[in-house]
C-alpha cells in the first residue's frame, strides 16, 4: 500500500497541532460512516432486535434507566 505508507512517512513529519487536526478530521468521518451504518442496519430491521430485548425487560421492571 504505497499510497498508505506514504501518508504515514507525512503524518510523523506534522506538528502536534496539525496530527491533532488530522485525528478529529478521521475520528469524524468514522462516526459518519457509523451513523450511516446504524442508519441502513435499522432500516432492515436489523437492530429490532434490541428493541424487543428493552421492551421484554421493561415489562419484567428489569430495565435499568440511564
Amino acid at each position: 500500500m504505497p499510497k498508505v505508507d506514504e501518508i504515514k512517512r507525512v503524518i510523523e513529519t506534522l506538528s502536534d497541532e496539525e496530527r491533532s487536526l488530522i485525528v478529529e478530521w478521521l475520528l469524524e468521518r468514522e462516526w459518519e460512516r457509523w451513523d450511516q451504518q446504524i442508519k441502513k442496519d435499522e432500516a432492515q430491521g436489523k437492530l429490532r432486535f434490541l428493541f424487543e430485548e428493552a421492551r421484554k425487560e421493561k415489562e419484567k421492571g428489569e430495565l435499568i434507566p440511564l
